[in-house]
C-alpha cells in the first residue's frame, strides 16, 4: 500500500463571526457530481489527492482511472541507506514532489529493476523469474523466466556460481552465475501495451549474443527472431517493434501475426555521426526517430564517458534515409533504460518553473520544450571503473535536460546524485490492475 496524507473534509465554518447560516459539509456533495468532477481531472497525483478528501469521495469514484491522458515521466530514484524499508522514491517533474511508495518487490537489494515500458516495471533478481510490476496498482505480471530462453541449456541451483549453462552466438558453452544473469543476461524489455488488457507482446534485447527474443500473451517461453543482429534499441510503433542496429538499420519485427517474423529489413543511408548510445523513439506525431547520444571516452585525460551533445534523426520512410531534425518545437523526449516517450509540452503547464529551464519564446512556468530529458544509463562491464567517474556535470552524474536550440545542457531539478547510480524513467499509467471490493484508496507519502 502508499501511504498517504489524508485531507479532512472541507467545511465552511462559521468561526469567522460571520455566522453559520450557510455552513456546507463538502462530504455530502451527491455521488453523481463527485465523479463528473473527477472525470476533469487529468493529472495523476491531482486524482490521488481528491479522492483522499473523505471516505465519501473515496467510495464514489474508482480506485483505479480510465480516463487519463499520457502522464509526464516520473524519475525513478535508486535505493537510498537512508529510505524506510520497502519504499521506492519518484521524482515529480511537474510538481517538483518526491513520491515515496511501498514496492516491496522492487526495493530489495538483490533485485535488478532492467527497464520500464508502458507504465509497468521490468525486475530480475537472484532466481530466474522476469516479472513486470506496476507501482501505482502493485499489479504483477510474470513473463516466462530466463530458463525459457532458447539458449539457455540448464538451470541448477547446486552448481553454485555456475548454475546457468547457456549457448552463445557462436554456438560456444557457458556457464554462468545468479547475479551475472540478473545483470547482464537480459539487456531491455519492451512491450507493446499493458499486460493486463488481453493480448499484448513483450520483446527482449539480449547482451550476450546480441539476440532478439519475443513473448507473446500465453506463451510458456520466449521465441527469438532469426539472424537479426546486434541491436542497440527497440520500440513499439504503428502495430509493430522496429529494432535499430548499428549504422541506423532498421528491422521491422511484426508481431501480430501467426508466426511472428522479421518482415522488413532495410538500411537507410549511416547518419553522418558517431556516438556511443543510439536510441529509437516513437514521437507521438506518426514519425520515428532516432536519437543519437555523444560521449567522449578519452578516458585518459579523466573526463569519462560524459554525454558531450545528441543529435536527432527523422525517418524518411520515401527513401528510406535518416534525415537531421533541428527543432522537435513543443515536443519532449525522455530517453534512458526506459522504453523511450515523446510528449507534448504543451501538456503539462506548471513543469521546471525555474525560468533558467525555460526557451526564449516559453511562457514562465510551462514545461522545458524543444529539449531531451536524459538518465545516466551508459554502462560497459568490462571498462575501468574510473570511466565513469565523471559525467556532463562531472561527479555529479552524466544526467541532464539537453536544450536543442541552443546544444546547452541543465541539470534535471533534483538532489544530486552519484555516478553510476542507477535511475530511469518511468511514466505512471494506474490503468493496470483490477479494482478491490475492499478498496481503501491509494494512499501516498508526498514526502518531500
Amino acid at each position: 500500500m502508499m501511504r498517504s496524507q489524508n485531507a479532512d473534509a472541507v467545511k465552511a465554518s462559521s468561526s469567522n463571526g460571520i455566522g453559520s447560516r450557510m455552513a456546507v459539509d463538502w462530504t455530502q456533495l451527491p455521488e453523481e457530481l463527485v465523479q463528473s468532477i473527477s472525470k476533469k481531472i487529468t493529472v495523476y497525483i491531482d486524482y490521488v489527492r481528491f479522492r483522499a478528501v473523505c471516505l465519501m469521495w473515496r467510495r464514489s469514484i474508482p480506485k483505479v482511472p480510465r480516463h487519463l491522458p499520457p502522464q509526464l515521466p516520473w524519475l525513478m530514484l535508486p535505493l537510498s541507506k537512508s529510505q524506510p524499508r520497502y519504499q521506492r522514491s519518484f521524482y515529480d517533474l511537474s510538481t517538483g514532489n518526491t513520491y515515496h511508495i511501498e514496492l516491496p518487490e522492487a526495493s530489495r537489494p538483490e533485485i535488478r529493476i532492467c527497464s520500464s515500458s508502458n507504465g509497468w516495471l521490468v525486475i530480475l533478481d537472484d532466481s530466474p523469474a522476469i516479472v513486470l510490476l506496476n507501482p501505482l496498482t502493485h499489479a504483477k505480471f510474470h513473463l516466462p523466466s530466463l530458463i525459457s530462453f532458447p539458449n539457455v541449456v540448464s538451470f541448477d541451483y547446486s552448481r553454485v556460481g555456475r548454475e546457468y549453462e547457456f549457448f552463445n552466438r557462436d554456438g560456444e558453452l557457458y556457464y554462468d552465475s545468479l547475479r551475472a544473469m540478473r545483470d547482464m543476461f537480459v539487456r531491455k524489455i519492451v512491450i507493446s501495451s499493458d499486460p493486463l488488457n488481453g493480448n499484448f507482446v513483450a520483446m527482449a534485447i539480449l547482451r550476450y549474443n546480441d539476440e532478439l527474443a519475443y513473448y507473446k500473451n500465453g506463451d510458456l517461453s520466449w521465441t527469438f527472431f532469426p539472424d537479426v543482429g546486434y541491436i542497440e534499441d527497440i520500440v513499439y510503433y504503428k502495430e509493430k517493434f522496429y529494432a535499430l542496429k548499428e549504422g541506423g538499420e532498421i528491422a521491422v519485427c511484426n508481431v501480430n501475426c501467426e508466426l511472428p517474423s522479421v518482415s522488413v529489413n532495410f538500411r537507410p543511408p549511416r547518419p553522418p555521426i558517431y556516438c556511443l548510445v543510439n536510441r529509437l523513439v516513437n514521437s507521438g506525431d506518426d514519425e520515428l526517430l532516432m536519437v543519437a547520444r555523444h560521449c567522449n571516452n578519452e578516458v585518459e585525460m579523466g573526463h569519462g564517458f560524459g554525454t558531450l551533445r545528441f543529435d536527432v534523426f527523422r525517418m524518411n520512410w520515401s527513401g528510406p534515409s535518416w534525415d537531421r531534425v533541428e527543432n522537435l518545437g513543443d515536443r519532449l523526449l525522455f530517453i534512458g533504460g526506459n522504453s523511450s516517450v515523446s510528449l507534448s509540452g504543451s501538456d503539462f503547464q506548471g513543469c521546471l518553473r525555474n525560468p533558467c529551464y525555460l526557451s526564449p519564446c516559453d511562457d514562465y512556468g510551462q514545461c522545458l520544450k524543444n529539449c531531451i530529458y536524459f538518465t545516466d544509463d551508459i554502462y560497459c562491464f568490462n571498462c575501468n571503473p574510473d570511466a565513469f567517474a565523471y559525467g556532463v556535470f562531472g561527479k555529479k552524474g552524466d544526467r541532464g535536460i539537453f536544450k536543442l536550440w541552443d546544444e546547452t545542457f541543465v541539470s534535471l531539478p533534483y538532489r544530486e546524485l552519484e555516478r553510476g547510480s542507477w535511475e530511469l524513467w518511468f511514466t505512471p499509467s494506474p490503468g493496470g490492475g483490477r479494482e478491490s471490493e475492499d478498496d481503501v484508496g491509494y494512499e501516498v507519502d508526498y514526502g518531500s
